[in-house]
């Protein structure tokens, strides 16, 4: 009995457009050949049509530049199809390394005093204090175990979504992503209970200030320490 022929590529519209499904363990040769021969179908051609977005999904394939680059053309081709996505389970080493670099945690046992900034990717953690004159910035959240009384800058590359905390909070100004706030009406209630307070933006996108435990359902990836944060 004869095996049923096997399909490279797969279509399925949707309301927004095409969603192409590529066979991720065939040759691109084949590839190539196979979604020129669909395409050319009758139905994919309209020249007074509108523009019809195109979703390639290429599973775990890799997909050279230049391989991109046929494969749009080729769709380019038929007067009413581009391509508008490439969905690909594959990432590539530099991917991998700053996907890396921006989900780290960075701990840090030291004083940062007056003149000195400190600058990294991920998250900060910091086991000391932040003095008068002195700027603590990180791309994702700022943890001060330690007094906060100079300047911090959580999300600087513009994630909005970061958060900064100190066991005591006294900053002279505080910056998240775009956002700067220079007076805060300071909880030291909760500071002498051992609470640590956070600022983070809310939704009338304004920096305020909580309780650290007060947001951490606002903020899922503050579990990202091992065994969650522990709250005072």
């Amino acid at each position: 009995m004869k095996a049923p022929k096997q399909y490279h590529v797969t279509i399925k519209g949707t309301k927004d457009g095409l969603t192409l499904y590529l066979d991720d363990a065939c040759s691109f040769h084949d590839l190539e050949r196979e979604l020129e021969k669909m395409l050319s179908k009758r139905q994919y051609i309209d020249e007074d049509g509108p523009l019809i977005g195109v979703v390639l999904k290429v599973g775990n394939r890799y997909l050279t530049k230049r391989q991109e680059e046929r494969l749009k053309t080729l769709i380019r081709k038929k007067r009413n199809l581009f391509v508008e996505a490439i969905d690909s389970n594959v990432v590539t080493k530099e991917e991998a390394l700053k996907w890396k670099q921006e989900s780290e945690i960075v701990s840090v046992a030291k004083i940062v005093r007056s003149g000195q900034i400190l600058k990294i990717n991920g998250d900060l953690l910091l086991l000391g204090d932040v003095n008068p004159g002195a700027t603590v910035m990180a791309t994702g959240n700022i943890f001060i175990m330690g007094a906060l009384k100079g300047i911090a800058h959580a999300g600087y590359e513009g994630n909005r979504e970061s958060i900064i905390a100190a066991s005591i909070m006294n900053p002279i100004q505080l910056r998240i992503a775009d956002l700067i706030s220079r007076s805060f009406e300071m909880n030291h209630e909760n500071q002498e209970n051992g609470s640590m307070e956070c600022a983070y933006i809310n939704d009338e996108e304004t920096i305020v200030m909580n309780r650290l435990q007060e947001i951490s359902h606002l903020r899922p990836n503050l579990t990202r320490f091992e065994g969650g944060i522990q709250y005072g």
